[in-house]
């Protein structure tokens, strides 16, 4: 098989600042003044992982259809028009229009407040307008607003200060961000081996609904190409496997040799699957029954998956599509992602317990992830090792991909607290999770949207971004807390 190598293109932003061409000899040094302002601006969005599309200043209509033209043949994700000046919208309106992608208008003044003492110290009343001019930013917004309502053409506003504001730049980062996160679903190869969890009606998904909401491809994948794999490996790379399992996790004094091989085995093989078809996040379930080899590929899986949920190729069990998709977004988001679900209430502490077996995400875990043998999976055939771990103490956040009723995908988040006190010491992911509204009102809310019983946790509130990505993506999102 040829193998595939995953990669994920930058996000391109596209940036343009509007402008009057009249003004321009009326009002000398205006025009290298905003364009200043505009370079700023784009200083500002160049980032790692980010192609930034300046088309400079917009300021006849016929700029702007050009600027359209061009936008779309960068391909562009979303767009950011700074408002330098007054602007006729015919010079807004082409751009965006044809592009055909999220806008966010960037109404930002050069400075807090105009020196009113300087400006009407000023005798030429003409340079006094044109020193005004170069901070009229505000005044074609609700123009701009007007026509791109009228014209169903969504978009978002940021309203501040150019220089020394940090909500403005924190708000922008948070697009940038939610953008580079679309841009990798978009290319997301999520894999999907073996069947569903028979029975867990709550986690069925339509696959191609999950495709025309985020995008990206999903290849099917064999156990038994796993399994070959599995029988190809040598005990030199079992051995190396096994020196990195020590490494990486803690591993008990209680685990058998003859596990950790097949654990071993299971991760190399899985690694090179994974390699073969470039995946970038795997949903997985598998009986085996009736078929040793496929059963032990299975059972000894849970390493693997761990080790790749922490490089940033989320495993969810059960076969989770939905649930995988939520934790490729948290880990776009810089927020790790791991598989959880309810696993009991502490009413005493007013917490709640989740956690699940399987995968975990283990470089978001609080200190080294132990490794425990057990004779017995819950609900699942055969034996074998299983990670134990918490969430790092600290803000979380919670989101589940929901599937409703009306064959919509929504967003679904929360946010939290992991908080240090007992776990429940099973051999499985398991943590303490505080709530603003309490463990009552937590649970019931998050109920009442009817999420599978899965999501995904992360560390630190990602939520503004998440309702950001919700946007670009054209979908509902719901905060619980």
């Amino acid at each position: 098989m040829t193998q595939r190598t995953s990669t994920t293109p930058s996000v391109q932003i596209g940036l343009f600042g509007i402008g009057l061409d009249a003004y321009w000899p009326q009002f000398p040094g205006l025009k290298d003044r905003l364009e200043g302002y505009l370079s700023h601006v784009a200083r500002r969005l160049d980032q790692p992982g980010v192609g930034v599309v300046n088309l400079g200043m917009i300021d006849t209509p016929e700029k702007a259809m050009q600027a359209g033209h061009d936008f779309r043949r960068a391909d562009v994700d979303l767009i950011f028009l700074y408002v330098s000046t007054y602007a006729l919208s015919a010079t807004v309106l082409p751009v965006v229009r044809r592009a055909k992608v999220p806008v966010v208008i960037l109404n930002l003044s050069p400075a807090a407040a105009i020196d009113y003492a300087a400006f009407n110290g000023r005798k030429d009343r003409a340079v006094m307008t044109g020193e005004w001019l170069g901070f009229c930013q505000a005044c074609p917004v609700p123009e701009i607003a007007n026509v791109f309502s009228r014209c169903r053409i969504p978009f978002h506003q940021i309203t501040g200060i150019l220089e020394h504001d940090p909500a403005v730049w924190t708000e922008v980062d948070q697009w940038l961000a939610a953008a580079r996160a679309a841009c990798v679903m978009e290319h997301n190869r999520l894999g999907v081996m073996g069947h569903y969890y028979g029975g867990m009606l709550d986690i069925y998904t339509d696959i191609t609904r999950q495709c025309a909401y985020f995008g990206g491809h999903i290849e099917m994948l064999e156990v038994d190409e796993l399994s070959a794999r599995r029988q190809a490996i040598t005990d030199t790379q079992v051995h190396n496997r096994i020196a990195h399992f020590r490494e990486v996790f803690d591993v008990q004094a209680d685990c058998p040799q003859a596990e950790l091989a097949e654990a071993a085995r299971t991760s190399a093989a899985l690694d090179q699957l994974v390699e073969a078809h470039a995946i970038g996040s795997l949903a997985y379930y598998h009986m085996g029954t009736g078929n040793p080899a496929n059963e032990l590929s299975i059972r000894s899986i849970i390493l693997a998956g761990s080790l790749l949920t922490a490089r940033g190729i989320p495993v969810a069990g059960e076969m989770e599509i939905k649930n995988v998709q939520a934790m490729k977004i948290m880990d776009s988001l810089g927020a790790g992602g791991s598989f959880t679900e309810y696993y009991g209430v502490d009413f005493n502490d007013d917490v709640v317990l989740m956690g699940h077996d399987g995968p975990g995400h283990i470089a978001i875990g609080q200190g080294k992830t132990r490794v425990r043998p057990l004779g017995v999976y819950h609900g699942k055939v055969g034996h074998g090792l299983s990670v134990e771990m918490s969430v790092r103490h600290g803000p979380v956040t919670l989101l589940s991909v929901v599937e409703t009723g009306g064959g919509t995908v929504e967003l679904l988040y929360a946010h939290g607290e992991s908080v240090p006190g007992p776990i429940l010491e099973i051999g499985n992911t398991n943590s303490r999770y505080r709530f603003s509204i309490g463990a009552r009102d937590f649970m019931t809310n998050w109920n009442s949207h009817g999420p599978a019983h899965h999501c995904a946790v992360g560390v630190g509130h990602v939520g503004q971004v998440i309702e950001k990505l919700s946007h670009l993506l054209n979908m509902k999102c719901h905060k619980v807390c």
